[in-house]
């Protein structure tokens, strides 16, 4: 008696999860720099350039996922010039690669001195996301993104590249503490005799 595959179901066209444009869900935001929000020197805390960025993050994953997203990882984010007491810090974020139940959104950071105009990046950042579902609280997959230009395109590629080096890293850290735990568990054991 032989068997035989059963044909895969496939989903219903109607099912299947609408991929989204990058316009769709990029978004911005923007605010006037107070003194509450500076060092001594009057320029913007980057701590709180790091808050304003997980935020405008957050806008443009949920957006795109019209789901709970959760902040995975920051890979890197880089301060290139200060943010002045009184000039408008605007940030712009956009979504540059979905994966299965994640994304990476990157924000740009820019300064606006009121009085001449004048216009500075400050700061770029790239962070992943995470879908949650509302109920079960367990990662749930985000719809496809659909790049057009050029530009979208590149940002497309280079996110697959440092995905990659975030996950050899996230392994070499857990390969790392593996070995920290068998050396801890080694010195415990020539303690006990």
């Amino acid at each position: 008696m032989s068997l035989s595959a059963k044909p895969k179901k496939t989903e219903p066209v109607t099912n299947r999860v609408k991929g989204k444009y990058v316009s769709e869900s990029a978004s911005e935001m923007a605010e006037v720099v107070l003194p509450a929000q500076t060092n001594a020197l009057g320029k913007l805390l980057g701590g709180h350039v790091m808050h304003m960025v997980d935020i405008v993050a957050a806008m443009a994953a949920c957006r795109h996922a019209n789901s709970y997203m959760v902040t995975a990882s920051v890979d890197h984010i880089d301060f290139r010039n200060p943010v002045n007491l009184g000039e408008i810090v605007m940030l712009r974020a956009q979504v540059n690669r979905v994966f299965h139940t994640s994304l990476e959104v990157g924000v740009e950071v820019l300064s606006e001195n009121i009085l001449t105009g004048e216009r500075k990046q400050t700061t770029t950042a790239y962070v992943t996301f995470v879908a949650i579902d509302e109920h079960t609280r367990l990662p749930k997959p985000v719809p496809p993104l659909l790049v057009r230009s050029a530009a979208e395109r590149r940002r497309w590629r280079e996110a697959a590249k440092r995905r990659e080096i975030r996950l050899a890293h996230r392994q070499g850290r857990k390969n790392e503490q593996e070995a920290r735990s068998k050396d801890w568990q080694t010195s415990e054991q020539g303690l006990s005799n």
